[in-house]
């Protein structure tokens, strides 16, 4: 869940309301076309759930830092669960921007931004078809990349990845953000997570 996490918050980018109030707003929705993401820095992580959260984050390990696209990624990462989480898996995400000293929360629009999404489970298995071996370094770690997820302990030491070029929409904008990730199963709270970076493009 500690991948799945980031993912989403890597993902889940904004757009700021047309309108801040009297003065004119300052402009994030930029039009110049698209660009290619180049650092996203300044990575920090919380659990923000209560005590009676089942799936907890231990620790999560994300260098270096800033983060260099294309570049390589070297993360850890631990995860303790204390019940099964089956399907459907539901999170919400909650995505704000630093506007000055003003935190302005983001909409949903083409499934980025504060987005809900009814079943992770569906989207995992959509990205590795059930029957697919689970991909490296989670196979060789014995962490599972399909609902349902077993009771236990979960921990992945330092591996590495590569990520490729990633061209941004032309509505993404630099700057520091924010979101806090809830996911529920049955109605129950399962784990509650805020994290917070920077993006940078050119």
């Amino acid at each position: 869940m500690a991948g799945l996490a980031l993912a989403l918050a890597l993902c889940a980018l904004q757009l700021c309301p047309a309108e801040l109030g009297a003065a004119p707003p300052q402009r994030l929705l930029e039009r110049s076309g698209p660009r290619r993401l180049n650092k996203v820095g300044a990575f920090a992580w919380e659990n923000c759930g209560d005590k009676r959260d089942p799936v907890v984050l231990q620790s999560l390990s994300v260098a270096p830092d800033p983060i260099s696209i294309p570049g390589s990624l070297r993360v850890s990462a631990a995860v303790s669960s204390s019940k099964t989480v089956a399907s459907p898996l539901k999170v919400v995400l909650v995505v704000e921007k630093a506007l000055g000293d003003l935190w302005i929360q983001l909409p949903c629009i083409d499934q980025l931004g504060s987005c809900t999404y009814d079943d992770v489970c569906t989207i995992l298995d959509n990205l590795i078809p059930p029957g697919t071996t689970c991909p490296e370094p989670l196979l060789t770690y014995g962490i599972p990349c399909h609902c349902p997820f077993k009771a236990g302990s979960y921990s992945l030491p330092a591996s590495n990845f590569d990520l490729p070029d990633v061209e941004l929409p032309a509505w993404m904008t630099n700057g520091n953000y924010r979101v806090r990730a809830v996911a529920y199963n049955g109605g129950q709270e399962l784990a509650c997570i805020k994290l917070a970076f920077s993006l940078q493009s050119h």
